[in-house]
């Protein structure tokens, strides 16, 4: 029965696997650029590295939200931009409808202006971003409001629901990111409804009754004023966005760096110490074969 291996044999043998293990080793971080290749790697590190890992991945899925919904409330702002300066132009021709010396025909001719006027005040009720109605609420799939001329009034009453969305920031907060159209354009207030002050001016004048036109354009400042606060909101909304993605953005790089700095190889000493293993193995081997041999006519001699 033959001997097991002598202590210097066995010596050699775990050495030459050190060597192999750390050559290994520094070929991987080489090939792969990062030093952390499986979690023997680095044990007391990996838990620090997958946490930091998903953190990334959420701070970029917020970005994400946040890209989506800014280009939804820059679409908003836009909007109510126009709606701005179409109303300003209700203002104009309501003053002109309420002078003494427009005619019952001129006043009839302003009433067709402003029913086109509140038919497109409807139109940008129903703006939509990637194929939702943005001023529909929760219900993005539904047309907030429909105009029917042949109808009194001609605009139905709001057909989308209340919204509820929120967007998350990168801190975990949460902030309201659109108004409806019935906050808009419809509220609950006569002295700010915007549909029903258009309504009633457009109203007066085809009845050429004074009394009425002077009342309707006595409102219609109230009303610019109440459209221009929700302008502001939604400007608002827009600052937030613009810090809630900044923060962000330099969020995603101090956890980048962080990983950088977890697992990134340091290429001169993987190199260094991946020819050092080399040499060393070489030199072993070389060392090896110079020692006398022992073999089974050895143990019979």
């Amino acid at each position: 029965m033959l001997s097991n291996l002598n202590p210097m044999t066995q010596q050699f043998l775990n050495n030459l696997n050190t060597i192999n293990t750390q050559m290994q080793t520094a070929q991987a971080q080489v090939s792969t650029g990062v030093k952390i290749n499986q979690d023997s790697d680095a044990p007391d590190e990996i838990s620090t590295l997958l946490q930091t890992r998903a953190n990334l991945s959420s701070t970029q899925q917020t970005l994400t939200n946040l890209g989506r919904v800014t280009t939804e409330v820059n679409t908003g702002e836009q909007t109510l931009e126009t709606a701005v300066q179409l109303f300003d132009q209700v203002q104009t021709l309501g003053t002109e409808g309420n002078s003494d010396l427009a005619t019952a025909g001129q006043k009839a001719d302003i009433s067709q202006q402003l029913n086109s006027i509140l038919q497109q005040f409807v139109g940008l009720a129903g703006t939509t971003v990637e194929g939702r109605y943005i001023f529909s609420g929760d219900s993005d799939q539904q047309v907030p409001y429909t105009y029917d001329a042949t109808q009194t009034p001609p605009v139905s009453a709001y057909l989308g629901t209340a919204s509820t969305r929120t967007i998350q920031d990168p801190d975990g907060a949460t902030f309201p990111v659109a108004l409806t159209a019935q906050q808009i354009f419809d509220s609950s207030d006569p002295s700010t409804n915007l549909y029903s002050s258009i309504e009633n001016l457009s109203t007066a004048l085809a009845n050429n009754d004074s009394t009425g036109i002077q009342t309707a354009v006595s409102g219609l400042a109230g009303v610019a004023s109440y459209l221009n606060d929700q302008l502001a909101t939604y400007g608002t909304t827009q600052d937030r966005l613009t810090s809630a993605t900044n923060l962000g953005n330099n969020m995603v790089t101090q956890l980048q760096t962080q990983i950088s700095g977890l697992q990134d190889a340091d290429m001169s000493q993987a190199i260094l110490e991946m020819t050092q293993a080399q040499t060393q193995q070489q030199a072993a081997l070389e060392s090896e074969s110079k020692l006398p041999q022992t073999n089974l006519f050895s143990y019979l001699g």
